[in-house]
């Protein structure tokens, strides 16, 4: 789950983590009372107007604004609230729809007095499932895409290892300052600063957290001026008052939709909805798929209870997408009869009436071949087949004859 910036910030800052401070507003209204709250605190007319959505690169979609003066914050704010923002990580890309914008942060200029004395920093913390343990990626390089500073510029890019028994040591959090090449008070701030991030990771049950920049200010404070979050949705269960934080207007309505029905969706942008029970057999059909020549429109994991009702419901949610042309659904039975299965296609085929694009059915297991009798004689749009490798033929030959 991906948290906006003001309340990844609120979540640092609950861990005694240095920030950018801010208020966030969904009016004109509340944005002009915030601007004159954060200047006043300040004392300076300078404040930062910041889009709130899920995205990075918000700058370069003109969602991040310095305002020095009340007119131009107005104008500022006037501008980016209501906004439909594009950046290189919205839908379609800058070439997309862009996102709306109905919230905007409202922040302190931690730049001030002394622009030319900041530096910036990027700071990361994530897990690396090949070593199984947590890692600390930092650099000198903050306030621009990481991944082109990792290909051009490989060894700015640090990596500190934490090992998942010991925790991190303070050694640690010196020698990530010392290669900051930071000293004197910049050097305490920032062990500090990265000793409570990663305080801040462990206790939300995060799987991402990434500060850039993270800024060294001309007095030598380190503050995280922008956060990026995200939280393990396996262990929101644990955190209530997290979970509560989710923003379903930032996420995809159909994997939205798909989640009220324990459905294990994520939208895709190829041609072939996907209906199987199991997350690795849902990845192997997928793969099966592109090398067949098509392109998976889905991954859709209806689990082990496929019936009537949640075929049917997983039905509904493939052919919302307008790019499906064909559904392949594969059905390994195991605890799950396949002929209970076939039934359910047959069942939710009938109850929503004409299917506009062809089905593929693969069952394997328990009571297979009953169930591919079923579904040769439904005499419905209906396709079976037994090995995986001929249903994703079929989903060909039909793709070429549409």
């Amino acid at each position: 789950m991906n948290l906006h910036e003001y309340q990844g910030k609120a979540l640092l800052k609950s861990y005694g983590v240095a920030i950018q401070e801010g208020m966030v507003a969904e009016t004109m209204e509340e944005a002009v009372d915030a601007y004159k709250k954060i200047t006043e605190a300040t004392g300076s007319d300078f404040a930062v107007v910041k889009a709130q959505i899920h995205a990075g690169g918000r700058g370069k979609g003109g969602g991040v604004k310095l305002a020095k003066n009340l007119e131009d914050f107005k104008e500022h704010a006037g501008n980016i609230l209501g906004m439909m923002l594009k950046t290189p990580q919205t839908p379609g890309g800058m070439n997309g729809p862009g996102k709306l914008v109905s919230k905007i942060l409202i922040a302190e200029d931690a730049y001030a007095p002394d622009f030319d004395a900041c530096e910036e920093i990027y700071v990361s913390v994530l897990m690396d499932r090949g070593r199984k343990c947590n890692v600390i990626i930092y650099s000198t390089e903050g306030g621009m895409d990481i991944e082109e500073v990792a290909e051009k510029t490989p060894h700015l890019v640090h990596k500190e290892y934490i090992d998942p028994t010991l925790g991190l040591q303070a050694f640690q959090t010196r020698k990530i300052a010392f290669n900051l090449g930071l000293e004197g008070q910049a050097f305490k701030e920032m062990t500090k600063f990265v000793a409570n991030l990663y305080k801040a990771f462990l206790g939300s049950d995060a799987s991402l957290f990434e500060i850039n920049p993270c800024l060294k200010t001309g007095d030598d404070r380190i503050l995280a001026v922008d956060c990026k979050v995200t939280l393990d949705n396996n262990a929101l269960y644990r955190h209530k008052d997290l979970a509560e934080l989710r923003d379903i207007s930032e996420e995809d309505p159909t994997e939205v939709e798909a989640k009220k029905f324990d459905l294990n969706y994520v939208n895709l942008d190829g041609n072939v909805g996907c209906m199987v029970n199991g997350a690795g057999l849902a990845m192997a059909t997928m793969d099966i798929i592109k090398l067949s020549g098509g392109e998976p429109a889905n991954f859709l994991d209806v689990g082990g209870t496929a019936d009537a009702a949640r075929v049917e419901q997983a039905f509904h949610i493939i052919l919302k997408d307008p790019k499906v042309k064909a559904i392949l659904i594969n059905i390994f039975g195991g605890i799950v009869r396949c002929d209970r299965v076939a039934q359910g296609v047959i069942d939710a085929y009938k109850n929503m009436g004409n299917i506009p694009v062809p089905i593929i059915v693969r069952l394997q297991g328990t009571n297979a071949d009953i169930a591919k009798k079923m579904i040769d004689e439904s005499g419905l749009n209906v396709h079976s087949a037994v090995i995986l490798q001929e249903a994703a033929d079929l989903v060909t030959k039909v793709l070429e004859e549409a």
